[in-house]
């Protein structure tokens, strides 16, 4: 048999909605509706938007369910006969799948296991997408559904896993840390902020101004003001600089895409 017509690649659409089911399936128990505890109440609230500097508030989370809605539609569309030898697909197929299963796997972390291996599942997760969105940025899409089911959806998913792993390794530290930690809040704040704005600014250049890697963690950054600047624990110094890299990083990542098309 060919190259072209491998039986790897119906096991990779197989991979992709099993995939996708484990992570709805995680999901549901993360959530509570299928008996869990909500991820807020978990590891003794440790993973609550008041559990430490760096977590956006509770609105920030809805953005998960753009991101399901997008893997599930994306599981749909790479299932049909045409996408099965795909070459582009045979790039970023697996990778997806193992993004979902890592995104699923962080919530069985959460509900049954420990906070560090949250902090590991999560940073896993987070070097796979890079790796994934880094192809697909490499070579473009067929059309704007494919632009917007692979591309987008990877971005989103990218930028806020960025901004969640900052939130989830601030809330195993906070734990962790000696409580006159507390005291130095601010200063740490503005240094994770400046990795932030940095890898945002990276991403956005690198990428030729891909912009749903951006607008995630422009939405995190803006909920993480809203939780300094109303919410407990609170700190006008992190509200304000987060509000400041979430600009940058959008006007960054704006400048980039006009230029590239100039």
């Amino acid at each position: 048999m060919s190259a072209d017509r491998s039986p790897r690649d119906l096991l990779r659409q197989i991979a992709v909605i099993s995939a996708t089911s484990f992570m709805l399936i995680a999901a549901l128990i993360g959530s509570g509706f299928l008996g869990g505890q909500p991820v807020e109440d978990l590891q003794g609230g440790a993973l609550s938007a008041e559990a430490s500097y760096l977590a956006p508030a509770s609105p920030a989370f809805s953005i998960w369910s753009v991101i399901y809605i997008g893997l599930i539609a994306y599981t749909i569309w790479q299932a049909f006969p045409a996408r099965r030898h795909d070459p582009r697909q045979r790039a970023l197929g697996w990778g997806i799948a193992l993004s979902e299963v890592l995104n699923g796997l962080w919530l069985v972390a959460a509900q049954f296991w420990t906070l560090p291996l949250t902090v590991l599942t999560i940073v896993l997760l987070l070097v796979v997408l890079a790796v994934v969105f880094r192809r697909a940025v490499a070579t473009p899409p067929s059309g704007w559904l494919e632009a917007v089911l692979v591309d987008g959806v990877t971005g989103l998913h990218l930028g806020w896993v960025t901004l969640a792993t900052v939130a989830n390794t601030s809330a195993w530290l906070t734990q962790i840390a000696p409580s006159e930690w507390e005291a130095g809040a601010d200063v740490w704040g503005l240094v994770v902020l400046a990795v932030v704005a940095l890898v945002g600014c990276i991403m956005g250049w690198a990428s030729g101004g891909r912009i749903t890697p951006a607008l995630a963690l422009a939405w995190g950054l803006s909920w993480l003001a809203v939780g300094r600047l109303s919410g407990e624990p609170g700190s006008t110094v992190i509200g304000v600089a987060a509000i400041v890299v979430a600009v940058l990083i959008l006007g960054v990542t704006v400048v980039r895409r006009l230029r590239t098309r100039a």
